[in-house]
């Protein structure tokens, strides 16, 4: 019998892998630092046995998945070189692991998490599927029809899958430690595209995607009029975002999708896009308006008379959509924005893009930057960003009770880092 171990199993995508194997039948475990992250919780409630890293996990017969996080020189894969033992990187895994579905890629420099989500959302309504989002969620059936699937682009991981369709969101240049340019960026995609088997989903207003060249079919949506689907007659409902879906011109469906913004609408054409390419019928996919939403992607909740959101935000752009969706949601509140910056590099990549973003909300408070096991800290700081950001403030466990001054407003807490512990610390304030 194999018994998968997986090491850094707390890690967003890797905790989704264990339990689509788990859920497949297989024996998993898996090793990670005692710190306390938001993907245990699905681990505990399937029983996945998770251990403090030592070498003395790594034992004879065990088939090794090793977080992209971890280098060759953590002490379990040392241990598991020595003892022979099958290694495989995560993407290297999960490539060969989907080759047995109807594989669907979902990737792109923003909205991947949350079109991955939607897309497995609306097709499990319907067909038995298998799903690994990269909030940390994976579900596998042995008998499923399509495997949906979060693809990063980060260090071309990407490039592991061979999938039968891919979404592409957009190209945007972020990941500045690996990527030298969007050039290379898209050079990337490219690349992906060249490995599709049967057909992409691309957002046609970005003009990096108008230049993909493919073998297969590419299918565009978006606004603008040239796209094959094409989203028109938006407005804000009490339910969230109703809008028209016409395709190649001729009017398709009225839609209504439970969030706000346009990034939301695009997220959603590239669902119905995937769908109805195919042949799904409309009312199967007007299960958009049902979706519940992934983790760390606008997730909300009330503290007194405020609304807390709590978002994974962490690039300019990102941060934008984020303080628009939430200006449509709530028109009459103010907004105050925490951020945490994530990585050295990309702060000081993006630090005027990140402050004119910031501007957007009414009140900014900054947390220092969550710096990342593969950079040096530099002689960057978080000051550094404060300087460009007229009148924000500096925010520390110990000050998070300044927050309550915004007293009917929206607090939205920002980063990939571990923003949550601002969060939290705010939230036990009596």
């Amino acid at each position: 019998m194999t018994i998968y171990h997986f090491v850094g199993i707390k890690g967003t995508g890797m905790s989704g892998l264990a339990q689509i194997l788990h859920d497949a039948g297989e024996t998993v475990q898996g090793s990670d630092v005692e710190k306390t992250f938001f993907t245990e919780e699905a681990l505990k409630q399937k029983s996945i046995p998770i251990y403090p890293f030592s070498k003395s996990n790594i034992k004879p017969g065990l088939t090794v998945i090793a977080g992209n996080a971890f280098k060759d020189d953590h002490e379990e894969i040392v241990e598991a070189k020595t003892l022979g033992l099958p290694i495989y990187r995560y993407h290297e895994f999960l490539g060969e692991w989907l080759s047995q579905y109807t594989s669907i890629a979902v990737t792109g420099a923003h909205g991947k998490t949350s079109t991955t989500g939607l897309l497995a959302h609306v097709l499990d309504q319907t067909y038995s599927i298998s799903y690994l989002i990269g909030d940390g969620t994976g579900l596998g059936h042995a008998n499923s029809e399509y495997f949906v699937f979060e693809a990063c682009e980060y260090r071309r991981h990407f490039l592991a899958y061979k999938p039968d369709y891919a979404i592409m969101t957009n190209i945007d240049f972020d990941h500045p430690d690996y990527f030298t340019s969007v050039d290379d960026v898209f050079n990337a995609f490219q690349e992906m595209a060249d490995q599709v088997k049967k057909g992409i989903v691309a957002c046609g207003d970005d003009e990096y995607l108008q230049k993909i060249q493919a073998k297969v079919p590419v299918l565009y949506y978006g606004f603008e009029e040239s796209n094959d689907f094409q989203a028109k007659h938006i407005s804000e409902v009490a339910s969230g975002t109703q809008f028209d879906v016409f395709v190649r011109n001729n009017f398709y469906e009225t839609f209504t999708i439970p969030t706000y913004g346009k990034h939301s609408v695009l997220n959603a054409l590239a669902v119905i896009a995937l769908c109805h390419y195919e042949g799904m019928q409309a009312e199967d996919i007007r299960h958009l308006a049902t979706f519940g939403g992934v983790k760390r992607r606008f997730s909300e909740k009330k503290k007194s008379n405020q609304i807390i959101i709590d978002d994974y935000a962490h690039h300019p752009k990102e941060i934008e959509a984020t303080i628009d969706a939430i200006r449509k949601k709530y028109p009459n509140r103010q907004v105050t924005a925490i951020f945490q910056p994530h990585t050295y590099t990309r702060t000081k990549m993006f630090l005027q893009e990140f402050a004119n973003a910031l501007k957007l909300a009414d009140f900014v408070y900054l947390c220092d930057i969550f710096g990342s096991a593969r950079e040096l800290a530099g002689k960057l700081s978080i000051e550094d960003l404060q300087a460009l950001v007229p009148n924000s403030k500096l925010l520390t466990l110990d000050t998070t009770d300044e927050l309550k001054d915004n007293k009917s407003g929206v607090l939205v807490f920002m980063g990939a880092g571990d923003i949550q512990k601002y969060q939290i610390a705010y939230e036990e304030i009596g």
